[in-house]
């Protein structure tokens, strides 16, 4: 029998504040990848408008840029925010609800993120290939990108846990 203020959790025993801390320190370590690939992402594309070529694209292809760039700057924006939350409300004794909103920003960030490769590729492949199958190819790979990051992990969460 597990005593008052514990919780059995995926085989552990904790409490809701030691649960919370472990799953904040998985969390941060999954935002550490992704902020790193946003930033240099949306670092790239800041640099664009300044080359010579960007004036020379067309008026869909710079939509495309811009679209792309405030998708970027989305992306960056809800990735960095767990941090910027935690550190307002640290201290604050909720730190189980932190880490909900900061899963929560995460979510958000990785379906932005999504949002800013496929704009990106979108862009990248018009200019280097203009082809008409351009967005057939950027539809295929970002069914490849959604199996990746949002099917595989759904279905595996349903998968496992309707098994316990």
């Amino acid at each position: 029998m597990e005593s008052p203020g514990q919780q059995r959790a995926h085989g552990r025993h904790e409490s809701e504040e030691e649960r919370a801390d472990r799953r904040w320190s998985e969390l941060l370590q999954e935002v550490r990848v992704t902020q790193t690939g946003v930033q240099i992402l949306f670092g790239f594309l800041l640099t664009v408008v300044f080359t010579p070529r960007f004036a020379t694209l067309s008026a869909t292809d710079t939509t495309i840029y811009v679209v792309t760039a405030l998708l970027g700057a989305a992306a960056t924006a809800a990735l960095v925010g767990p941090v910027t939350l935690h550190r307002f409300v640290a201290g604050r004794h909720i730190k189980p609800e932190t880490v909900i909103w900061a899963s929560r920003l995460t979510v958000v960030g990785a379906v932005l993120l999504l949002a800013t490769v496929a704009s990106a590729l979108l862009l990248i492949l018009r200019i280097a290939v203009n082809d008409s199958a351009v967005p057939w190819i950027v539809a295929g790979l970002m069914v490849w990108f959604l199996l990746c990051w949002f099917a595989l992990p759904l279905w595996a969460r349903h998968h496992y846990l309707s098994r316990k």
